[in-house]
C-alpha cells in the first residue's frame, strides 16, 4: 500500500518504494506540467516589470509602498527570476516560498479590495483570490519537490 507522508519528514513518498525524492512518471510529468504553468506568470510579468522598471517603481509609489526605488527592483526581479527558477525547477523551494512571499505582498498591496470603490470591488476581489490560489500552488510546490524532470532533481540524481 501506498503511503503518504510529508516531504520534509524525510519519509515521503508517491511511489511504493517509499523513495521520497522522486515520483513516478506520470507524477514528475505533472509536476513539471505545475512548475511551467505556474512559473509562466512570473516570467512573463515580471521580465515587463524588469523592462519598464521606471513605470514599476511610479506604479508602487502611488500605492504608497515604502522606499519603491529599492523594492520595485526587488520585486521585479523575485517575480521573474524566481518564476524562471520554478520553470526550470531549480531551487525550487526557495523559488517557490521566495515567489509566494512575494505574491503575498502584492495581494495586500495591489487588490486590496476591501478598499476599492464598488464598481471596482468585484474585480479586485477575483485578482486577490487569484492569487491566493497561486500562492496555494506555490506552497504544494515547495511540499512535493520539483520532481525528476527539473534542474534539481538532475542535481540529485549526480550526486551533488
Amino acid at each position: 500500500m501506498t503511503t503518504y507522508r510529508s516531504r520534509s519528514s524525510g519519509t515521503a513518498s508517491w511511489n511504493h518504494r517509499g523513495d521520497h525524492r522522486t515520483g513516478t512518471g506520470w507524477q514528475d510529468s505533472v509536476l513539471l506540467l505545475a512548475r511551467v504553468m505556474i512559473g509562466a506568470i512570473f516570467v512573463q510579468s515580471g521580465f515587463g516589470k524588469l523592462a519598464g522598471l521606471a513605470a514599476f517603481t511610479t506604479s508602487m509609489e502611488g500605492m504608497g509602498v515604502p522606499m519603491a526605488s529599492v523594492t520595485a527592483p526587488v520585486g521585479a526581479c523575485v517575480e521573474f527570476f524566481g518564476g524562471l527558477a520554478i520553470v526550470l525547477g531549480a531551487w525550487t523551494w526557495l523559488a517557490a516560498i521566495l515567489v509566494a512571499g512575494f505574491t503575498v505582498v502584492a495581494s495586500f498591496t495591489a487588490h486590496r479590495f476591501w478598499e476599492a470603490p464598488p464598481d471596482q470591488r468585484t474585480m479586485q476581489t477575483i485578482q486577490f483570490m487569484k492569487n491566493v490560489a497561486i500562492i496555494g500552488g506555490l506552497l504544494a510546490l515547495a511540499a512535493a519537490g520539483p520532481g525528476r524532470f527539473s534542474l534539481d532533481g538532475f542535481r540529485r540524481r549526480s550526486g551533488d
